[in-house]
Parts: structure tokens; sequence; C-alpha cells
């Protein structure tokens, strides 16, 4: 007992940060508006976490993290305006198969540019991995912003290797955190899925 306060002690920081995880994706699910706020602050604080560990890929994810959730934040707030000029609830929707046709392109080219670019100017332990679940984080995170439910498919891929790369790194409360992420994506899109087909019932 004495050896976890210690280690908690030890790693407050990290351990708040994966609080705020939980926090966050709780709000995510239930499309609470505040759940942007949360995250500017949780990714404000991993962001100092991951240069700490040399995960440069995951770090400058971050950042854009930190960019997209004031986009998020807006749209989730002010919503979309109707045919009538009125402005209403941005509500959960599909990804066209055209926009998922662009999303897979666009993941593919991220993915090799931040592989390389790891590779051949940093020091990271694990360049193509870690580009592979930022590539794919990016592209999450917009659908995200968007209320495309297909986001949740994503990071369930996402939080599920995450999850085995942070146990490699020592990073064992971030591994928790991301393995619960994977079970609350797969509810995530669950809860989604009903308010889609609520909507296309209206």
């Amino acid at each position: 007992m004495e050896y976890i306060i210690t280690w908690i002690s030890g790693n407050y920081f990290e351990v708040i940060a994966a609080l705020l995880g939980f926090v966050a994706i709780f709000l995510q699910i239930r499309q609470n508006v505040w759940y942007w706020l949360v995250s500017i602050v949780m990714v404000s604080m991993y962001i100092y976490i991951y240069i700490k560990a040399r995960l440069y890929a995951d770090m400058s994810l971050q950042v854009y993290y930190l960019v997209i959730s004031f986009y998020g934040w807006y749209l989730w707030l002010f919503g979309k305006k109707s045919d009538e000029g009125r402005q209403e609830q941005l509500p959960v929707s599909s990804t066209s198969l055209p926009l998922r046709i662009r999303l897979v392109i666009i993941t593919v080219v991220l993915f090799f540019f931040i592989g390389w670019f790891l590779q051949t100017f940093t020091d990271s332990d694990l360049p193509w991995w870690d580009s592979f679940t930022t590539a794919l984080s990016f592209v999450a995170t917009w659908m995200l912003a968007r209320k495309l439910i297909e986001n949740w498919l994503v990071w369930i891929v996402v939080d599920a290797v995450s999850a085995v790369i942070y146990i490699y790194k020592g990073l064992f409360p971030t591994a928790v955190l991301f393995f619960f992420l994977t079970v609350l994506a797969v509810v995530g899109y669950r809860s989604w899925l009903r308010d889609l087909k609520d909507g296309s019932r209206e």
C-alpha cells in the first residue's frame, strides 16, 4: 500500500490527466458541450507528459486536439443553421461514402508522412506505431467535432493500440485510461447510434 501511495505521489500529474480523461469520455458520450473544456485542460497536461516520454507524434497530436477543441466547442455550442435560418443543435450524423474515401486517403498520407518524419528527425522509440495512432486520431477528432458517428469506430482502434504502446512505455495510468477508453468507445458508439436512429425517425 505504501508503494502505491509513493508511486501515485510521484506520478500525480499523469494520474490527474488520466482521471480527466475519464471525465471527458463520459461527457463526450452524453454529447455534453463541457466535454471540450475538460479536453482543453487534459490535452494541455498531456503535451508535457508526451514530451517527457519522447512520444513526439502524440505530443503534436495534443496541440492539434487543443486547436480542434475550440472548433468543436463552437460547433456543439452553436450548432448549425436550419433551412429557415434558425440555430439548431448539431445532430449526430453518418459519414457519406465520398467523405469516407477522402478521410481514408488523408489518414494514409498522414501515416506515411508522420512515420517518415519521426524515423528521420527524432529519437522516437516507436515511430510507425506512434504515427499510426496519431494519423487516425487527427481524423477521428475532426469527425467528433462534426458529430459523425463513425468517429467512435476509429477511436476503438486508436485506444486499443495506444493502451499497448503506453504499457510498453511504462505510462501505466495512461495505459489503464486507454483500456477503459476502448470499452467506453463501444458504449459511446451504441449511445450515439440510438440518437442517430431516433433522429432518422423524426
